[in-house]
């Protein structure tokens, strides 16, 4: 039986009102590319259809820190939402230009992204993301983790353009030291913007949930 995946959906926010969609989609794959060099992707991200990418991870835990990554290290103005579904893959045409896939992971990633549309404008406006997944074990992990993104959805959103760049640095593992000479800042004031904001606490929440959990 195949191993189960992380499969991704990403569309973009608000796409139809940006005056430089062309520029928004350039900066969503430089984001995916730096975010890629910390954690590998099973098959990076590719472009689909108008504004969506898909992309492959091989545990939710890299999943999961991509997209923090990605909507923290975007410019502001443009904003992704993320479906994420756990299960299979295949390729549905193997001599196809353009690999073509199917399986119960899509099927996942498909309802999550719809789901999040749906919270997004209804009760959750500063939602991003959602998971799904058909494994009946997994039933209390995807509460686990729609719950996390819930939490870090709001905390992303309400940051300011500064404390987005400092948290995806410690989130890369740059150090505050050098952080605040790229924000020519003290050490102290990168501190305690990361205490403010939330970013320390994303760092730590992602921190705990990769203890074994999110294979």
């Amino acid at each position: 039986m195949p191993n189960s995946v992380i499969a991704l959906i990403v569309d973009i926010v608000k796409s139809r009102e940006l005056s430089d969609r062309v520029g928004a989609q350039r900066s969503i794959r430089e984001a995916f590319a730096q975010a890629h060099g910390t954690r590998p992707m099973h098959r990076p991200l590719w472009p689909t259809v108008g504004d969506e990418f898909q992309a492959v991870f091989h545990t939710l835990g890299d999943a999961l820190l991509t997209t923090s990554l990605v909507r923290l290290l975007l410019p502001e103005g443009v904003d992704c939402r993320f479906g994420l579904g756990r299960g299979i893959t295949a390729d549905v045409d193997e001599l196809a230009p353009g690999a073509i896939q199917d399986g119960t992971a899509w099927w996942n990633a498909r309802e999550a992204i719809e789901e999040t549309h749906h919270r997004e404008h209804g009760t959750d406006p500063y939602l991003r993301s959602w998971f799904v997944s058909d494994e009946a074990k997994a039933a209390g992990e995807a509460s686990l983790v729609n719950g996390f993104l819930l939490l870090r959805d709001a905390s992303i959103s309400a940051m300011s353009p500064r404390a987005r760049r400092l948290t995806a640095g410690v989130l890369l593992g740059v150090s505050q030291t050098e952080l605040a000479r790229r924000e020519k800042i003290t050490q102290s004031a990168v501190s305690q913007s990361l205490r403010r904001s939330g970013g320390s606490a994303l760092l730590a929440a992602h921190q705990e949930l990769e203890k074994g959990m999110l294979r």
